[in-house]
Order: C-alpha cells, then structure tokens, then sequence
C-alpha cells in the first residue's frame, strides 16, 4: 500500500512514528497520525488543520491531556501560584548541570523492530484512507487522503482531539475534501 503514498504521505507517516517514540508510546495510533500531519505546517492537509486552528505543538499538548499526560502551562500556573517562577528553576538548573537537564529520561524499553505497531484503529484509519483516495479516482495517496481517513474512523484519539479543540470534524472533512478535489491550498 505505501507504494501509492506520495512523498509528503509517506513523511507524514514516518513522523507520525517518531511521535509515538517521542511520547515513549510503543504504538502508532490516530492520535500520532494527526500530529504526524501536522509536523510540516506547509503541507495541504496541515494547511486545512491550521485554518481550524490546529499546528504541531498545541496538537501534542492536546493528544497528551487526551491521553492522560501533564499540562506544563497548567503545572507552571499552579506553581506560580506558590510563588515558584517555573522558567526560572529551569534556567537555573540548565545552567548549573546543562541543557535539557530536567527532561525525563526516554522511557526503559527494549526497542521494537521496524518501530512502533498501528492500533486497530490506526490500521483502519489507514484502509479509510486508501478508500478515500480510490474513491476520488486519485493515483496517489496525499496527505488530505490520510485525514479523511482518520476522520472517517471516527472513534480515534484523533477525533477525540479535534472535538475537544472546538473542531467540527465534518465541517474539517468538507473542507479537505475541497481541498482535494480543488487543488485548493486552505490558508
């Protein structure tokens, strides 16, 4: 199936994969998918997101809370409150022992050949897309290919995201499609 994704598709999936190993997951869903669309802010299909008001680092913070993980500027807030200046600590400890001192350390894991695994939904979200650009008559999968895809799944953390972002996800399908078919570059 990867024979037929277009170049930026294909990036998107391998960043997609370096999202999940980023956030230490040892699985690729459609929450990884959609950041892995929206790493290359010039892309079409990150171009459709951005005009819903999605872009690479609110994505992540999303997909953590989604996923159960901390909320630094909740964290720094609450710190503050008590009169600890977050920014500050950092910089001082980076002084002392380095940058990135304070980053956690990359999950204990053994790693996993070829990388992280699709979840059901991941792997459905892929045959949706492959459907979706069939559908079209496309020869090529695109990257707007692969978010129809993951908003014809449906039930994804993806989706999950994009609600809880105030995004309507047919209104975000509609105009991918258009974007698509168009040849249109959403601002």
């Amino acid at each position: 199936m990867f024979e037929r994704f277009a170049q930026e598709a294909r990036h998107a999936v391998t960043r997609a994969g370096a999202e999940a190993r980023r956030m230490g997951h040892d699985h690729l869903g459609t929450e990884h998918l959609l950041l892995g669309l929206l790493a290359r802010p010039q892309d079409p299909a990150a171009r459709v997101l951005a005009g819903f008001g999605l872009d690479l680092d609110g994505g992540r913070r999303a997909v953590l809370h989604a996923l159960g993980g901390s909320e630094p500027e909740r964290d720094a807030a609450a710190l503050a409150a008590i009169g600890i200046d977050l920014d500050a600590v950092r910089a001082a400890v980076e002084h002392t022992f380095g940058a990135g001192a304070l980053d956690a350390p990359p999950p204990a894991r053994r790693p996993r050949r070829g990388g992280p695994r699709f979840t059901e939904r991941g792997r459905r979200a892929m045959v949706l897309t492959l459907r979706a650009a069939t559908g079209q008559g496309a020869r090529r999968i695109e990257t707007g290919h692969l978010l129809l895809g993951l908003l014809r799944e449906g039930g994804g953390t993806a989706v999950r995201v994009l609600r809880e972002r105030g995004v309507d996800p047919a209104a975000l399908e509609r105009a991918t499609e258009a974007a698509l078919v168009g040849g249109v570059r959403a601002a």
